[in-house]
């Protein structure tokens, strides 16, 4: 697909433009300087046509972050099929500006100058002579916040952009809880609505406290250097995701801002965390980055607990492993005892700066994503709830006979199974634990949680 740049010195209004143009607030905008961080891509239509726009930080030497940022966002534009260069309209343009400008249109014929915050015609009439200096073929003066002389900007990249058309099939799936449908459903039937459901691409998110390494994983992950690294606590604010294709599989990474204490998320990192929770929204496994070289934190306890809110797969890392002081059973212990709701997570000691074991992380991805996307052939459900229910009976409710009627998985990501029962309120956590350890014994749903479901059979109403 055709890669849009945006590019620009800081506070120019480009994550602004990359909002407009992607018709949805994907970047996170403040009017302090060096908001954007990180180069920020989104899949987008134009008309029908597919592309890719790119959001990057702003072209600063102040600090030696910024410089990071600056090498990050040049790289971007020299990866690029079209370059948007945004300057501030209420600035006079500097040497620094021009310099650069030049320097990129080398990159690329479609190449436009976007002089933003331009708010009438007779302000651009006044300042066009100025930014004339450029030597720009094609100059655009526009009002990001006011949606002025956008459309001439977009028609633009519209024109530059192939000419393609693409159909897309939405797909619905209905739950069933008829016991007769069920029974009538063959075992490859159920595997053919399992293969229309699941579409190649993995969705990881990387999530993890401020400074325990998640932007390092992340360009391990890649074998390139994609985030910006730094020693500074809260480097990444915008969440950066970034595509890879991994044996005929797909993998999106989510390098999600690290989040601290509530007491101490200050400026747009409030901003930055909102973001991160719509992002496991859309997820399907979390790498839980914990940092082997220190203990671990309450903080680092609620962080996983996102994980049980958004059903999300889940692989423990345990970054820094060069800096432990424990042997790995001790630190396996460590995180069991802390960590007693993730205990059906798998346990990955790496050293992301150093990239060593980064590369088993891989395949531990397809296979927590297998088991979050597996389906239980509805007869075999069926038979090991009869052999789990002789080991260890229903109980009563008060007295009165409590059954389980037969089950059915009904969803995936993760797996969601129902009990159609003639009691369903009575089914008491404790045996419900059971009959999710008993599952897991005959499948491998190592890093998936199991979700039952008590339903209610129509027929037994009036037992209520």
């Amino acid at each position: 697909m055709t890669k849009i740049a945006l590019i620009g010195k800081p506070n120019v209004g480009k994550s602004s433009l990359f909002n407009r143009i992607a018709k949805r607030r994907e970047a996170i905008t403040s009017e302090v300087s060096g908001t954007t961080r990180d180069v920020k891509k989104a899949e987008i239509l134009i008309n029908e046509t597919p592309a890719i726009l790119i959001d990057t930080g702003g072209l600063d030497d102040s600090t030696t972050l910024f410089s990071k940022v600056k090498e990050k966002s040049l790289q971007a534009a020299k990866e690029a099929d079209i370059i948007l260069y945004m300057v501030d309209g209420k600035m006079l343009p500097d040497d620094e500006d021009k310099k650069i400008f030049f320097q990129i249109q080398k990159l690329s014929k479609n190449t436009a100058l976007v002089v933003n915050k331009i708010d009438n015609d007779k302000q651009a009439r006044e300042i066009g002579w100025e930014f004339s200096g450029f030597g720009a073929k094609d100059m655009f003066f526009l009002s990001v916040a006011h949606n002025r002389g956008t459309r001439k900007l977009i028609e633009w990249i519209e024109n530059k952009l192939p000419k393609r058309n693409e159909e897309r099939v939405l797909k619905e799936d209905e739950d069933d809880f008829s016991l007769e449908e069920i029974l009538k459903e063959e075992e490859l039937s159920e595997n053919e609505r399992d293969r229309t459901r699941e579409d190649n691409e993995i969705k990881i998110a990387i999530i993890g406290r401020v400074n325990v390494g998640k932007s390092s994983l992340l360009n391990a992950l890649l074998e390139e250097d994609r985030s910006v690294v730094s020693e500074v606590a809260g480097t990444t604010i915008d969440p950066v995701d970034e595509k890879m294709v991994y044996k005929d599989r797909l993998f999106t990474f989510i390098d999600t801002a690290g989040i601290r204490r509530r007491g101490k998320i200050e400026g747009i990192e409030k901003y930055a965390l909102n973001r991160t929770r719509s992002m496991l929204e859309n997820a399907d496994i979390a790498l839980l980055v914990l940092d082997a070289s220190e203990d671990f934190k309450e903080l680092d306890e609620r962080i996983a607990n996102l994980i049980d809110k958004f059903e999300l797969g889940c692989v423990i890392v345990l970054n820094k492993w060069d800096k432990c002081q424990l042997d790995y059973k001790q630190s396996v212990q460590k995180v069991r005892e802390r960590f007693k709701f993730l205990s059906y997570a798998p346990i990955i000691t790496v050293s992301a700066l150093n990239r060593k074991r980064v590369h088993k992380l891989h395949d531990l991805i397809l296979e927590v994503y297998k088991n979050y996307t597996f389906r239980i052939p509805t007869s075999k459900l069926n038979d090991i709830l009869k052999r789990t229910n002789k080991k260890h009976q229903l109980p009563s409710d008060h007295g009165k006979i409590t059954k389980i009627y037969f089950a059915t998985q009904f969803d995936i990501k993760p797996p969601r199974i129902a009990l159609i029962m003639n009691r369903p309120k009575s089914l008491h956590f404790s045996y419900k634990r059971y009959l999710i350890n008993q599952l897991r014994e005959y499948f491998d749903f190592t890093g998936t949680q199991i979700i039952l479901e008590a339903k209610k059979k129509k027929s037994d109403e009036e037992f209520e």
